[in-house]
């Protein structure tokens, strides 16, 4: 089994709010889609993240860590 963690990064004087899914194979950042909440759009970071990196899963699971931060878990 394998977690994404998916980080929410704030706006700075150059760059729009946006979101970034993470493992330990790699990372990506996907600006901040306003026209859904930010649950449904890190829920929807997780699986385009699984699908650029190639893996035969599925997220299983979903939900928020203490630091506010949301992971997805895949089997």
């Amino acid at each position: 089994m394998k977690a994404i963690q998916i980080k929410y990064l704030s706006p700075t004087n150059t760059r729009g709010s946006r979101f970034k899914a993470f493992t330990d194979a790699g990372s990506m950042i996907e600006p901040m889609d306003y026209s859904l909440n930010p649950y449904e759009q890190a829920r929807q970071l997780a699986d385009k993240y699984i699908e650029r990196m190639g893996w035969p899963s599925k997220v299983s699971g979903f939900g928020s860590l203490p630091n506010n931060d949301y992971v997805a878990t895949i089997e």
